[in-house]
């Protein structure tokens, strides 16, 4: 049962309205408003969902702002993370946005919409603010399921997302790959060459050939996000590389073509066990050094891998219609 009644200040001087609801089998709910209307409507909505079984305890949720779930977040969450920088960074946004300090229960797709548009104002991709919704919807799971908040509602679920663009499709066109071969051959970074060659022969993931580092962290350092190929997990008889851990945190071993084999039989080997001994960084600039040389516009690193997998299909669909006639 739920009892109004006025609250005073130290004066005398009536400041609101307190709801106090008693009902057996739930907590009691204590609650104050300035008006006595609002205390009513209140009572009346909290024990017709006790009476309907659907009541949901928000206190802690009332209590929590969105800034210190995220930290809370962030030491139980992204500190198990294998490479917790990137998330760190996006929790770390959301923190010094004004929506930090709402309640969790006042979080709705209102709040969530507007810091959409100050995200694309700012010049942020689609892609960019996808992700950072992503982190505030896990966030908000992570509060139902298992912080005893199950009164939520996820507002990621109530907005609409930006729309991605349409992906690339760049490819090698005609002389590019003998034009890149040979201003890669040039390059002052002997890796160049090789590294580029054994992308479009495996389509493996710049991380997954080089080291790879994060952004810098607040003491200035950049942690390794990924060490690249090492010769432990290379396989030249089998033709097999053994990835431990790949993008979606699942093992993968990748077929070596025998041009992929040659490449790697040439290599020097290194003391600290990498294939190839340089980074990701100091390749990326080699690259483009090289595109520029060669003329060759609009080619990222990363359509290798698109380049290669390309090929591969090509090469199944010719090898089926072969069987088939």
């Amino acid at each position: 049962m739920a009892t109004v009644s006025p609250r005073f200040d130290d004066q005398g001087v009536r400041i609101g309205w307190q709801v106090r609801i008693r009902k057996k089998g739930y907590p009691q709910q204590v609650r104050t408003f300035r008006k006595k209307a609002e205390a009513e409507g209140w009572a009346k909505t909290v024990e017709a969902e006790m009476e309907r079984g659907a009541w949901r305890d928000t206190t802690e949720a009332e209590a929590t702002t969105l800034c210190d779930a995220f930290q809370r977040y962030a030491s139980e969450i992204t500190s198990s993370k294998r490479t917790p920088g990137p998330e760190l960074s996006k929790i770390r946004n959301w923190q010094s946005r004004p929506i930090a300090r709402v309640a969790l229960a006042r979080v709705g797709g209102k709040e969530v919409a507007a810091v959409i548009r100050d995200m694309e104002q700012e010049g942020k991709s689609p892609n960019t603010i996808r992700l950072h919704l992503a982190v505030l919807s896990h966030l908000f799971k992570v509060a139902r399921t298992e912080w005893g908040m199950s009164s939520l509602a996820n507002p990621v679920e109530l907005v609409r997302k930006p729309k991605l663009p349409q992906g690339r499709d760049r490819r090698l066109q005609g002389d590019e790959e003998e034009r890149l071969f040979a201003e890669c051959a040039k390059a002052q970074n002997p890796w160049l060459l090789p590294v580029v060659r054994f992308a479009i022969e495996t389509a493996m993931r710049a991380g997954e050939i080089l080291e790879t580092k994060g952004k810098s962290d607040d003491d200035g350092e950049r942690p390794i996000q990924s060490t690249g190929l090492l010769w432990r997990n290379v396989d030249l008889n089998k033709r097999v590389a053994l990835l431990p851990e790949t993008k979606n945190g699942l093992a993968r071993t990748v077929p070596l073509s025998s041009v992929a084999v040659e490449i790697l039989r040439d290599l020097p080997r290194s003391l600290d066990g990498k294939v190839f001994d340089t980074t990701y960084e100091a390749i990326h600039l080699a690259f483009i050094r090289a595109c520029k040389r060669a003329k060759i516009e609009d080619l990222r690193f990363h359509d290798l891998r698109h380049e290669a997998a390309s090929r591969l299909f090509e090469h199944a669909s010719e090898s089926f219609s072969a069987i088939k006639l």
